[in-house]
């Protein structure tokens, strides 16, 4: 059966996000909230971890996941960032925003963009998630748990785990959660590109993709 970690959702206890952080460590894949909507994780590194992920939300290998890191100095590490991008990263994070750039050599290639080997990268606010990757001291790879057929992020941990029971390792309950995602934005261009509009406030200087 999955686990059930009752967090406070502003200061969470360090001793259930380091149960929480050995349990991925032992190939788990959990769900916890975050600043946007709650996100199935794993480590990057094991593969078999991801491909439970996928299978559980239903995608190819296709499908592009999200590396979550503790800070700027993490991002660095597994994306390409010039002095433009840092700036612009520094401002906007951390928060609900999902920032498009190109990969290092740190990212497994099977991860890449396959045309265009980029990576999406988050830097979340929410205690919860921050301090499970305190805790981790590692990026986590994730996606919006939203279930094959569902339109909509599940969004409380009784329903996770009602539909998810002996598929995920644990839960991470720290009450209910929106059910937007991150906004992402590509920054592989000249100028910051919003390609999907989610919880992240924009301005105006940060342009909107014009539907296709």
């Amino acid at each position: 059966m999955s686990q059930r970690f009752v967090l406070h959702p502003e200061s969470p206890q360090v001793r259930l996000l380091r149960q929480a952080a050995q349990m991925l460590r032992d190939g788990g894949v959990v769900a916890l909230p975050t600043d946007a909507c709650y996100v199935l994780a794993c480590q990057l590194d094991d593969k078999a971890a991801v491909e439970r992920l996928r299978a559980i939300r239903g995608l190819d290998d296709k499908h592009l996941l999200t590396l979550m890191c503790r800070d700027l100095s993490e991002v660095s590490v597994y994306a390409q960032l010039d002095n433009r991008q840092y700036r612009f990263l520094r401002e906007w994070t951390p928060g609900p925003f999902t920032f498009v750039l190109p990969a290092t050599r740190e990212v497994p290639r099977r991860l890449w963009h396959p045309s265009r080997k980029t990576i999406g990268l988050r830097i979340p606010a929410a205690p919860v998630a921050a301090g499970l990757l305190e805790a981790l001291g590692a990026p986590l790879l994730c996606s919006s748990l939203i279930l094959p057929g569902d339109e909509d992020p599940l969004h409380e941990a009784d329903e996770i785990l009602s539909r998810l029971a002996r598929r995920i390792d644990a839960v991470l309950d720290a009450g209910g959660q929106p059910f937007v995602p991150t906004t992402v934005v590509d920054m592989t261009g000249d100028t910051p590109l919003v390609t999907r509009l989610g919880c992240g406030r924009i301005d105006g200087r940060i342009e909107l993709a014009q539907a296709t």
